[in-house]
């Protein structure tokens, strides 16, 4: 490893990001930060930028680049703005790994201007895989880059097969916390707020993953995240509800033995992994004490109830551009949601109905990914309103 790693934190103001950055500092003699980026905070962006002096800063939103701009004009810090430039700066020769912490469709186009450029990818961003699983892995694959997961089950089963990548899975098994809701049935869901939704009982994250949490959407995400990380098949991803977010995620090889991570429920974790792999740094992350968790517990979950889930599975057999319809879907109901402009069991039925009105595309190119999230986004919006 080289004595400093230079590091593009795309998304630096969200959960992920500022975690990212909680996990740069502990480090500074090991992390440099290379670029920062985010899309609307631009006050954030501003501290952290003063603070971690790197060479490159972008604001998505155009109307905040002045502001932006002004804030550090004595810093000698680079400003930018736009999708045009997030994409170039991910292709600098000084960047070392792409930390894609972006949230949702928008993770896609700078991830792959970042694979193309050949620089390894550190992926928290689950929606890229999932609109684009077959795309992405496969210039991965022609360009020799390496995608490090960062959500903690799919660190967990990364961290399971170090060692083992030579052995063949039989099936992986995605741990669930069942979120706020995890026991209600429909009738129980049917008045549910924003602020009960976005009531984590294990993790803090943002809002739209906290909300996807409480759906079960997030896990058919990872459902599809993991058949292209992993190269597998729908029927070797098995889903648990694991209420204390203790084991991470499970590896069954084919003799029959399971791996699996255990840890506290905490970010920083996977998030220093996928930075330092393949070392492992010393840290001073809080220890996980078996006798403050005397059981862990197991339950199936109910797809009937959140049928998200069935919803993603269902997408993922499909395959073509289905995914690409799930979560362009998704994302416009959980917008809506935080919004206060659907109910908490509209959002699966329009997911749903989404999925039965797009139009099928078996091997979508990069413009069919862009065309399927336009019209699904306009159908969802119409179904809403």
């Amino acid at each position: 490893m080289p004595s400093q790693k230079h590091i593009a934190l795309l998304g630096s103001t969200g959960s992920i990001g500022t975690q990212a950055l909680e996990v740069i500092r502990a480090y500074p003699d090991k992390f440099e930060v290379e670029v920062l980026t985010a899309q609307n905070n631009a006050g954030l962006l501003i501290k952290q930028a003063i603070e971690f002096k790197p060479n490159v800063v972008v604001i998505g939103n155009d109307n905040h680049y002045e502001t932006v701009k002004n804030a550090l004009a004595s810093h000698n810090i680079k400003v930018f703005a736009g999708e045009n430039a997030l994409c170039s700066v991910v292709q600098m020769d000084s960047i070392d790994i792409v930390l894609t912490a972006l949230v949702g469709y928008s993770g896609l186009k700078p991830t792959i201007k970042a694979i193309e450029a050949g620089k390894p990818i550190a992926l928290a961003n689950k929606e890229t895989l999932v609109v684009a699983g077959e795309l992405i892995t496969s210039l991965a694959r022609e360009k020799g880059v390496n995608i490090y997961p960062v959500d903690s089950e799919h660190s967990a089963i990364f961290q399971c097969l170090v060692g083992e990548f030579h052995n063949k899975i039989e099936k992986i098994i995605l741990t669930a916390s069942g979120g706020p809701f995890r026991g209600k049935k429909r009738k129980e869901l049917q008045a549910v707020t924003k602020a009960q939704a976005l009531k984590h009982p294990n993790w803090a994250m943002g809002a739209k993953i906290t909300i996807d949490s409480a759906t079960l959407m997030n896990k058919g995400l990872e459902v599809i995240e993991a058949k292209w990380l992993f190269g597998l098949s729908a029927d070797q991803v098995e889903v648990v509800v694991h209420p204390q977010s203790i084991i991470h995620s499970i590896v069954q090889f084919e003799d029959g033995s399971m791996k699996a991570q255990l840890g506290l429920p905490d970010m920083r974790l996977p998030i220093q992994f996928a930075l330092t792999y393949p070392e492992r740094f010393k840290s001073n992350l809080p220890r996980f004490d078996f006798m403050n968790y005397p059981a862990f517990t197991f339950e199936q979950p109910d797809t009937e109830t959140f049928r998200n889930l069935a919803l993603s599975f269902e997408a993922l057999r499909r395959g073509g551009n289905m995914p690409c319809v799930l979560n362009a879907a998704n994302e416009v109901v959980v917008a809506e949601f935080l919004q206060d402009k659907i109910g908490f069991l509209a959002m699966s039925d329009v997911v749903e109905k989404c999925l039965e009105k797009a139009s099928y595309i078996k091997h979508p190119s990069f413009d069919d990914y862009v065309q399927t999230d336009i019209e699904t986004r306009t159908k969802a919006l119409e179904l809403i309103n």
